[in-house]
């Protein structure tokens, strides 16, 4: 069946702005998580060299990437649970502050200690995206409200693939500062874009702040995601790896309880655990992970060198061209994504995404001897980032109260990103053991290239999985669910 549309509450005021401001919405929201995307790919260009550009050891230049997926790691359910209490448009204007500081802290930086706290300023930025998705509920009327998710989640992909080249052009040719003076300049210009043109909303939920909840959730991330990031550096059997990791565990499951147990808790675990909810995270975890051994891999073969006999010996700014009309694609993708959700509800559209996901992996696999075969190939990878990307908001928010929108929206978020750490480490092991040695340099082999793709392939078609058991039904009676713009049914 095709999705219904749940009726408002009384004293429901969502909907009731123009079609002219909705639109204006739509677009800052976007171009938010653009810019908070373009934060995440603004030092590739740099990684080689930075140990030379801050005067220190390679090793702790790796913190400047570091930080920022921990303190997004954090930031975010913090955000979109404060978004929930206090106000969306506030907790978007507040997450541009730090966006702003970091900016310009790096801009000024030439070791690695300033570079590397601004570098976890700019990702406590981070919560923008779910915050923008989540804002979009209480904004829009119901008919606007599928397309607009579409779009402002695949804003996300997008930075990320238009945000390397543009990085890649100004480290090559100017001064590496002047990156991070111009996310500094289009992060106050997107402050000054909120404040102008987003409205604000009453409050829907009550209560108050789990700070135990926060603290033991973003402990418990921080010692899981620094496991797995540094495992390959440090050794995954060290002592340092398994005690994070243990610790992780034994944080995280306190903080369960905890959460099932206090009256207004950070992460709503009851909620959570609904099939709906609860498959739908599970996918996303999965899916984070598929997409992002993508982006791991196919920027290695086009820049190796020619010698290889499967390397592309592209320069990064040719790279970051020839990755670029992924992101284009994604823009063209969304809203077809947004109909077919519309025809058939968002379950479809997540399903059929990790399949064409899965599709672009099959066919990278075949035709990565030419750059115009990975063109293509990424283009069908992004086509169905495209479509899961916007469907996994819509199926959250048809399955949890207006109340709890952003909180649900971040932990979403959450899940996707640590199946990108996930990714990051089980790729890099592939890669590390499946490689040889290149001018006394150790380089991924062609064998090792196409394994990982295939992993990527298979845990798409997992994803895939997963989600075609996501329960569909009509929420339109469902006490809990409150949006006048909630996804339903077949």
């Amino acid at each position: 069946m095709g999705e219904s549309v749940i009726k408002a509450p009384p004293g429901d005021t969502t909907g009731e702005l123009p079609g002219a401001g909705s639109k204006g919405i739509v677009g800052v929201l976007a171009l938010a998580g653009i810019i908070a995307a373009v934060m995440q790919t603004l030092v590739v260009p740099l990684l080689g060299q930075l140990p030379q550009l801050l005067h220190t050891s390679a090793s702790n230049a790796s913190w400047v990437v570091t930080a920022t997926l921990l303190a997004g790691a954090v930031a975010t359910p913090v955000a979109g649970r404060f978004g929930d209490l206090y106000g969306k448009r506030r907790m978007l204007l507040i997450s541009t502050v730090p966006l702003i500081a970091g900016s310009v802290l790096c801009a000024v930086a030439d070791s690695v200690v300033p570079m590397i706290v601004g570098r976890g300023l700019q990702g406590m930025g981070m919560g923008i995206l779910p915050l923008g998705i989540s804002a979009l509920r209480d904004l829009l009327p119901a008919e606007r409200l599928g397309p607009s998710i579409a779009m402002v989640s695949a804003s996300l992909g997008i930075g990320s693939a238009l945000g390397l080249p543009v990085a890649a052009v100004v480290a090559q040719h100017a001064n590496w500062h002047i990156l991070f003076w111009g996310a500094g300049a289009l992060s106050l210009l997107i402050a000054i874009l909120i404040y102008v043109v987003v409205p604000d909303v009453p409050v829907v939920a009550t209560g108050r702040f789990d700070g135990v909840g926060a603290v033991g959730l973003g402990v418990g991330l921080i010692c899981l995601l620094l496991g797995i990031s540094k495992g390959a550096t440090w050794g995954w059997d060290s002592g340092s790896i398994v005690g994070l990791l243990v610790a992780a565990v034994a944080v995280l499951v306190l903080w369960a309880w905890w959460e099932l147990r206090t009256v207004d808790p950070m992460v709503d675990l009851r909620v959570a655990r609904r099939p709906r909810v609860l498959l739908t995270n599970a996918s996303s975890a999965v899916l984070g992970f598929g997409m992002y051994s993508a982006s791991l891999i196919v920027p290695q073969l086009l820049v190796l060198p020619k010698i290889t006999g499967y390397g592309l010996g592209q320069s990064m700014l040719a790279m970051g061209l020839w990755m670029a009309p992924g992101g284009i694609i994604m823009m063209a993708v969304s809203p077809l994504g947004a109909k077919l959700s519309a025809a058939r509800g968002p379950k479809v559209t997540l399903v059929a995404g990790a399949l064409v996901l899965a599709a672009g992996y099959a066919s990278s696999a075949v035709i990565m001897g030419s750059t115009w075969g990975l063109l293509v190939a990424v283009c069908i990878c992004n086509s169905g980032v495209a479509l899961a990307y916007g469907a996994m908001p819509a199926l959250i928010m048809s399955a949890v109260p207006l109340s709890e929108t952003a909180a649900a929206n971040s932990f979403n978020t959450l899940m996707r990103s640590i199946g990108a750490s996930f990714s990051a480490a089980i790729i890099g092991v592939v890669l590390a053991q499946l490689s040889t040695t290149l001018g006394g340099h150790s380089i991924p082999t062609e064998n090792g290239f196409r394994v990982g793709l295939f992993i990527g392939c298979g845990v798409a078609l997992a994803a895939a999985a997963i989600a075609a058991f996501i329960p569909v039904r009509n929420v339109g009676t469902s006490k809990r669910s409150t949006s006048s713009a909630a996804a339903v049914a077949a």
